[in-house]
């Protein structure tokens, strides 16, 4: 059985994410809507919150994530606290379909060289994947695992590059550890829409499994107040065939907030 790819982020189920949105009485990576993610924690005291949902789609069927939630809160100067609550999703070509309480996600963002004129900003990101979907309906991993990377950002002007390497510790059956790496670059066409692309890398996510490359390519257009529409889409160039894709709205407050959409 094919191994849910827990990086592959998704193309658009928008009633979902209306759905979760409305749900929470509010309206709503980099990161999301990207594989790669950045350095940049949010800033001290703000807020990001994220409605999404994620598909992932091969040979043998259909795996995504939504309605899912993002809550993100700058804890420290320098310091992200991160937890995403999912709904899961498994159309198998053969089979029942399932849907249900995925894999919840814990993370910390620490940014320790601070980006200059010269140098580029370098963070950390861990995660935990905490063993909360169900694994016989292919919602979930079936034990808790951790992703390890390092990330580093430059910008200048409206372009900003970022991306880096890491390590993925997965002792699930049937599952293998494997190291991963992605590099995006975007730019902000103007103040509300930003656009972008990548290649992201990883090893085999499984026994039997290949390695992959993903193109991913998409960006977000940011409302007033904080709020923003994050989309992507992409597919393999190497290894298993997988299209991809990505659809949230995004909303983020703090102290002396400026207006716009997303602030990393």
């Amino acid at each position: 059985m094919r191994k849910r790819n827990h990086f592959a982020a998704c193309l658009p189920f928008a009633i979902l994410v209306i759905s979760t949105m409305l749900l929470m009485t509010k309206p709503v990576e980099a990161g999301p809507p990207f594989f790669t993610d950045d350095p940049e924690p949010v800033p001290f005291r703000h807020i990001e919150l994220y409605g999404f949902t994620t598909i992932d789609h091969a040979s043998d069927g259909t795996t995504g994530l939504g309605p899912a939630t993002e809550f993100n809160v700058g804890a420290a100067p320098n310091l992200q606290l991160h937890i995403i609550v999912p709904g899961a999703f498994n159309v198998p070509d053969i089979g029942p379909s399932a849907f249900g309480l995925g894999d919840m996600e814990l993370g910390v963002k620490y940014r320790f060289v601070q980006e200059t004129k010269s140098r580029p900003q370098i963070g950390t990101f861990p995660m935990l994947e905490l063993a909360t979907g169900s694994p016989s309906k292919g919602l979930g991993n079936g034990t808790t695992w951790a992703r390890l990377p390092v990330w580093l950002q430059k910008s200048s002007g409206p372009w900003t590059t970022y991306g880096g390497a890491g390590y993925t510790i997965n002792n699930a059956p049937g599952s293998r550890s494997y190291p991963f790496a992605g590099w995006l670059l975007q730019r902000d066409l103007n103040k509300k829409v930003t656009l972008g692309a990548e290649l992201f890398g990883q090893g085999a996510v499984a026994v039997g499994a290949e390695k992959s490359i993903f193109f991913n390519a998409g960006g977000y257009y940011n409302f007033p107040y904080g709020l923003s529409l994050l989309f992507s889409g992409g597919h393999t160039v190497t290894g298993e065939g997988h299209t991809v894709g990505y659809l949230g709205l995004y909303w983020t407050w703090g102290p002396k907030r400026a207006a716009g959409g997303r602030q990393n």
